[in-house]
């Protein structure tokens, strides 16, 4: 990897895996210029293809999903640690139905069971996008499940 200062080579002087498991950071630094630097190096799916509703495919942008559940997670409290294992677990999953075409729908699902978990309030807002509520009953609903989970 480069040095973000002098743009030589530098070398990696220590690396510890995340309490998550799912990420490595690493800690550079340069010959040259003495610069010392993070990184992080996390899990990519590739060679996965996206079938969408409409039937159209894409392939897997993980930056694409990302931004989807940031917009459900506006205004909430949460870390670009916390959130950047969230993104992983949820990869994770879709990697474990080794399948190179995965439907949008069952991206939405895993999504949905993770944000559960993550953030009740950014569940809810992606779930009234992801399932198309037209009204506030759709909400009232959604509402009344995680309340009898909650309970139980």
């Amino acid at each position: 990897m480069l040095c973000p200062a002098c743009k030589t080579e530098t070398k990696v002087v220590d690396s510890r895996v995340a309490p998550d498991g799912l990420t490595v950071r690493r800690r550079r630094e340069c010959d040259t210029c003495g610069e010392r630097f993070s990184t992080i190096e996390e899990m990519e799916l590739l060679d996965i293809t996206v079938v969408k509703r409409d039937g159209g495919r894409e392939v897997y942008d993980r930056e694409k999903m990302g931004q989807g559940i940031r917009l459900s997670m506006q205004k909430r409290p949460y870390t670009n640690e916390s959130f950047r294992t969230l993104i992983s677990r949820i990869e994770r999953d879709m990697q474990k139905r080794r399948k190179r075409e995965i439907k949008s729908s069952e991206i939405g699902d895993i999504v949905m069971h993770h944000l559960k978990n993550f953030d009740k309030i950014g569940y809810i807002r992606f779930a009234s996008i992801y399932r198309s509520f037209t009204d506030v009953s759709g909400f009232a609903k959604e509402l009344q499940s995680l309340e009898k989970k909650k309970k139980k």
